[in-house]
């Protein structure tokens, strides 16, 4: 107890005032270790904070055998190859074989760093100073420097590149806010204060590769990073492969080369890898069953806060009235989806995007269980006693459709009838521009939202006001207000305040249901180890080897 409480006053007097609330609510067992050494990371304090937390920290892995080639199924990219604007999930795992982040988040989301190494805020949280590793190159040959990283980000800012990390990054971080200071440091001179900052620079915004400060749009051509693999041959619809960097400024790549296979669906991925053709594809409950059980395969789960959103038009037909939006969200039986849609593969949401996984999620906020009582109460109270009649509209996608059934099973049980449209995706997102979407567009619909490190991004594109990913047109100045306190906090007790009331007022209003949080899933050969991926897609292959 005399160490433990010694360390928790050298962490006091050694990190400032933005980490010592955070302490005290740790020392008073408010707060687990796993969340300290997370808020640790984000203000660039891991290293401190491990050795005095942590002083029996666990062993490296051993390093695998070098050599070999990792044969990889993905599902074809939906299209050109550019870091700027890609948002698909093949497209991902091919530019981390690459392309490296300032910062990593790791799949437990802790940050560590990349190319970055180390970052720093003031105490507002409103200016963040980071400092670039040294001796790092491009395939190319050349150095990584400040410039580079300033270009990137100013590529990613600019409203001019149709910048997939915009949804992310407006009004956070603008063009002009990311300055050179020396060769190796960088300032990012935010919008607003931000105590999240550092995940949106890191491999949570997928986007934020760093590539050279004359990067042109080609980078089909060449795939240049400063990553363990540099490209071998890349053929569009067809694969990819990439080979050892020679030139890597960190540990060198366990394997020679990893090659990509690109299919059109994913029975097709399941048929490779039971036929020995690949080594790992992605997995999912609903069409990776045969292989559960079979000892020829491994398969790899971790935590995850991708979810689907059920969104209700909260400006037109019935679901104006929050209580039918509300009755809507009784009916179902999220426990029972869980076990039963996602083979347990998940866990229940409450129909906000603050997973259980975030340091911020506010635990004492009351869980939404079904109530059918309740709910035909509720619709009573709406004048509607009887029900109502109305189309959901979704896509072809995972779960998805078979989710919308059960949906429409649980509604029946309160009146409320439902007719499915499901559409394949290019129909149901379109233009994804409000008037051009059937997601945008839809009075209810069901639309998948990736994994994220934070719940910053879909708080702010999904729910403010001017969202541009606002499918259910919620439009409440007192959310938006509560989300600027929210972003703005700049300690984790402040955050976890902030979230307490976001996740209440979500959970009171009901623009959307989140029932339940997918974990995300691959399937390896057996004898295949050291993978590591995140729930956003990345893959690593660099420590991969064979048994």
């Amino acid at each position: 107890m005399i160490t433990r409480r010694r360390n928790l006053d050298i962490l006091r007097r050694q990190s400032g005032a933005l980490w010592n609330a955070a302490v005290d609510e740790f020392a008073a067992g408010a707060l687990g270790r796993r969340d300290l050494m997370r808020y640790a990371a984000l203000l660039g304090l891991a290293g401190t904070a491990t050795g005095l937390l942590a002083p029996g920290a666990r062993a490296q892995a051993q390093a695998g055998k070098p050599g070999g080639i990792v044969r990889v199924g993905l599902l074809t990219p939906t299209g050109a190859i550019d870091p700027v604007t890609i948002g698909d999930p093949p497209s991902i795992g091919l530019l981390t074989q690459v392309g490296e982040y300032l910062i990593v988040d790791d799949p437990d989301l802790t940050l560590r760093p990349g190319l970055a190494e180390s970052w720093k805020s003031d105490p507002a949280a409103k200016l963040w100073t980071v400092t670039i590793r040294q001796g790092v190159k491009f395939h190319d040959g050349r150095g990584l420097s400040a410039r580079d990283v300033v270009a990137t980000f100013e590529r990613l800012t600019d409203p001019a590149n149709g910048s997939a990390s915009l949804s992310i990054l407006a009004g956070i971080l603008s063009k002009g806010g990311t300055r050179q200071v020396d060769d190796h440091t960088v300032e990012f001179h935010l919008d607003a204060p931000n105590g999240n900052f550092p995940y949106l620079i890191s491999s949570d915004t997928y986007n934020a590769i760093i590539l050279p400060a004359d990067y042109a749009g080609d980078f089909e051509k060449n795939f240049v990073g400063t990553g363990p693999f540099r490209l071998e041959q890349y053929s569009p619809k067809v694969g990819a492969s990439f080979v050892r960097n020679p030139d890597y400024w960190g540990p060198p790549a366990l394997p020679d080369r990893v090659e990509f296979t690109f299919f059109a669906d994913e029975p097709s991925q399941v048929l490779a890898i039971q036929a020995g053709q690949v080594d790992i594809i992605n997995y999912s409950p609903q069409g990776g069953q045969a292989l559960l059980n079979d000892p020829a395969f491994r398969i790899l789960r971790i935590g995850s806060s991708a979810h689907t959103q059920v969104h209700l038009g909260t400006d037109q037909g019935p679901f104006q009235d929050k209580r039918i939006r509300q009755a809507l969200a009784l009916s179902l039986n999220r426990e029972g989806l869980v076990k039963g849609l996602l083979q347990g593969q998940g866990t229940v949401g409450n129909d906000s995007p603050f997973s259980p996984l975030f340091s911020s999620t506010d635990p004492a906020v009351p869980q939404r269980k079904q109530d059918i009582a309740k709910a035909k109460e509720l619709l009573a109270a709406a004048g509607v006693p009887d029900g109502f009649a109305v189309t959901l509209t979704t896509e072809k996608y995972d779960e998805i459709p078979d989710y919308a059934v059960l949906i429409q099973n649980a509604a029946r049980q309160i009146g409320i009838a439902i007719d499915l449209k499901i559409e394949d995706q290019a129909a149901y997102y379109g233009k994804a521009t409000y008037g051009q979407s059937d997601w945008l567009d839809s009075v209810l619909g069901i639309t998948d939202y990736g994994h994220r490190g934070i719940p910053n991004a879909v708080l702010n594109a999904s729910f403010r006001s001017t969202g541009s990913w606002n499918a259910a047109h919620f439009k409440n100045p007192d959310y938006d207000r509560l989300l600027a306190d929210y972003t703005s906090a700049i300690d984790l007790p402040a955050q976890r305040a902030a979230a307490g009331k976001l996740q209440a007022f979500l959970l009171e209003e009901t623009p959307v249901i989140i029932s339940y949080f997918s974990d995300s899933l691959k399937v390896t050969s057996a004898a295949l180890s050291g993978v590591r991926y995140t729930a956003i897609s990345q893959l690593y292959f660099d420590q991969a080897s064979f048994a």
